[in-house]
């Protein structure tokens, strides 16, 4: 790719929430950052969103079961009024969030959407991947790089907060809680729902109320308050596993948080207060939970920082911050071409590198055994950490290691090879010479981590490939 030319891509982020369903479409310029005697180093330089949705209800088959045609129906209408076609979308994600992961068809869902809404939309689940992009999308992120500040942003929906702790831009650790709007409904004075996640916490500070039974706002703002001491506990790291609204694991960030910044649907209570009153407002206790938090004295002591968005967050964050974009020396057999769902499993190079390399087999031997424990063809990434600066004699030894190591596949797959540093084509074509019948595609300038999902789309006219590190995580 000539430096100064560009080549642009159009992304797509849908966020499909306890409450609301978004999308928006974002505009993508690559770019030859590299001089013109150094390596191509194809990079992202600009992106702009050119559209934004209406901000949807979320459509339901009943409350265990999303409504999959009046979704893709949504995002079609969208793209349309958006001018472009799903054959225009060449990356982004569709991302599931909150109580609608635990949708009996939330999985199905989000692949045939991500079949159907774009050549490369990729399927994402989970509320670490959550906390993540929502942060990315809310602005913490880029706060944490240009302060010497801790951020913690806490996004919370309709079913979920989900938090990410970020210093220099480096995340130090995610949580999530069974707190947000949407746990209870009600109407006409009365409760329609109680989340299950929530009745052992109701139980716990002595409240009474029942579905079907008229509600006093008092005992349902002595829950939001409950909600919101353990926010605090959580940013203090003062939760115990016994916690009723812990989802999932402890905190796992050890430095105190400077700063606080607050994204997702009930944020837009909790920054415009104006127009959240009562419960009546959206018939559930987001707004109460709002008040419970700006009032709340423990919160008071940390500092607070407004988003860049709040209900669109993640939303934003999907569609702008999910893809990155691989080395431009790489090694890639497009007719491979897109592979979706990749597990990761890291191999490092530390130590010395003889002694890696008859180790190898032995350690895709155990990455089988996670990942393809019945022998049925599970296919990974093996993403190749720490790697010395490798001659040419040490670069054929590593080719023909891992071939061999691979031959303990149950049937034979491409090979595909993740590397931080910039030899991926060297590597990449070594194994072509030495092994002419291995399919191999190898992507460097990418950094993952063990248990990480992969998806890698078609090569783009620059020869990037783009790629999307997730998790997929139903709970």
């Amino acid at each position: 790719m000539d430096q100064r030319k560009k080549e642009e891509l159009l992304s797509a982020g849908i966020d499909i929430g306890t409450s609301t369903t978004k999308l928006i479409i974002s505009r993508f310029s690559l770019m030859n950052t590299a001089g013109s005697t150094h390596m191509p180093r194809i990079e992202i330089v600009d992106k702009e969103v050119v559209y934004k949705s209406p901000i949807f209800r979320t459509p339901l088959k009943s409350d265990n079961e999303i409504d999959m045609n009046a979704i893709e129906e949504m995002v079609l209408s969208q793209y349309n009024e958006a001018n472009i076609t799903s054959n225009d979308i060449k990356t982004g994600a569709v991302i599931i969030t909150g109580e609608t992961a635990t949708k009996t068809n939330a999985q199905e869902m989000i692949n045939h959407l991500s079949r159907h809404a774009g050549e490369f939309l990729v399927a994402t689940a989970g509320p670490d991947l959550e906390s993540i992009i929502a942060a990315k999308g809310s602005g913490a992120y880029d706060y944490s790089k240009n302060t010497n500040k801790t951020i913690a942003n806490i996004d919370i929906g309709g079913g979920t907060a989900n938090i990410a702790v970020y210093q220099y831009g480096k995340l130090l650790g995610t949580c999530t809680l069974h707190v947000g709007g949407k746990l209870i409904e009600v109407s006409d004075d009365k409760i329609n729902y109680i989340a299950p996640s929530l009745k052992k916490a109701i139980k716990r500070i002595d409240i009474s109320i029942k579905e079907g039974e008229k509600y006093d706002q008092k005992d349902l703002r002595k829950i939001t308050d409950y909600m919101t001491t353990i926010i605090s506990s959580m940013l203090r790291n003062e939760l115990t596993e016994t916690e009723d609204l812990l989802l999932g694991r402890l905190p796992n960030w050890e430095q105190p948080i400077d700063v606080i910044m607050f994204s997702g649907g009930v944020s837009e209570c909790i920054y415009h207060s104006e127009n959240c009153h009562s419960v009546d407002r959206y018939n559930d206790i987001g707004n109460l939970l709002a008040m419970s938090i700006t009032e709340d004295a423990t919160l008071a002591s940390w500092e607070w920082i407004k988003p860049n968005e709040t209900v669109r967050a993640t939303v934003l964050g999907a569609g702008t911050q999910t893809t990155e974009i691989s080395g431009g020396t790489i090694q890639v057999d497009n007719e491979t071409l897109p592979l979706r769902n990749l597990p990761v499993y890291k191999i490092p190079f530390k130590g010395d590198f003889a002694e890696n390399l008859s180790q190898l087999t032995q350690s895709i031997e155990a990455g089988i055994e996670i990942y393809d424990p019945k022998k049925e063809g599970q296919n990974f990434a093996l993403y190749l950490s720490d790697l010395p600066l490798l001659g040419f004699k040490e670069m054929q030894s590593l080719a023909d290691a891992l071939v061999n190591a691979v031959r303990k596949k149950p049937k034979q797959q491409p090979l595909i090879i993740v590397l931080e540093r910039d030899l991926a084509k060297s590597l990449g074509q070594t194994i072509r010479v030495q092994h002419e019948h291995q399919h191999t595609l190898c992507i460097d300038q990418i950094y993952v981590e063990h248990g990480d999902y992969l998806d890698i789309g078609k090569a783009l006219q620059s020869g990037v490939v783009p790629v999307v590190i997730k998790t997929l995580t139903f709970h």
